[in-house]
């Protein structure tokens, strides 16, 4: 296998390590926060964390230098509508993605402070999770957007 085909590979790779980890992690807090299973929802904001730690952090990392390997090797430039217009949806996935981090990291110590505390969840919990949900959602979308520019390569300007 050459050079580009590997880079290829892991670019493809980790795109979907990042989509699946980040679309999979949701679901489950998602669902777990509303069965309102306290124990349940502080052993999945607990994975939650982690799986952004050791998963999403390398992809995200991964994506951009392969990425731009790829540009360069394939001879194509900023100016390409689609690879300009991946990068901007990428950025934007990006800057959704950073306060949910900080988002996962506060609803994890919240649910277990509440469970060692012998508390229910406080009220800031679920304020909390509605800001994680609503910065998921557009996340989401712009990731399926730059999978569809990757694979079709329309021209766009």
């Amino acid at each position: 296998m050459n050079a580009y085909l590997l880079v290829k590979t892991l670019h493809v790779i980790s795109s979907v390590v990042l989509v699946g980890t980040g679309f999979g992690t949701a679901f489950y807090l998602f669902f777990a926060n509303r069965s309102g299973n306290l124990p349940a929802i502080v052993e999945v904001s607990r994975l939650v964390v982690r799986a952004d730690t050791w998963f999403t952090t390398p992809a995200v990392i991964v994506q951009p230098l392969t990425g731009l390997w790829l540009m360069q090797q394939a001879g194509w430039t900023f100016g390409t509508g689609w690879i300009l217009v991946s990068i901007a949806l990428f950025v934007f996935t990006g800057a959704c993605w950073l306060p949910v981090v900080w988002l996962q990291i506060r609803l994890r110590d919240m649910a277990r402070d509440a469970w060692a505390g012998g508390r229910p969840l406080p009220p800031r919990y679920w304020r909390y999770a509605r800001i994680w949900e609503a910065l998921g959602y557009p996340a989401f979308v712009a990731m399926l957007g730059v999978f569809y520019l990757m694979v079709a390569k329309p021209v766009l300007m």
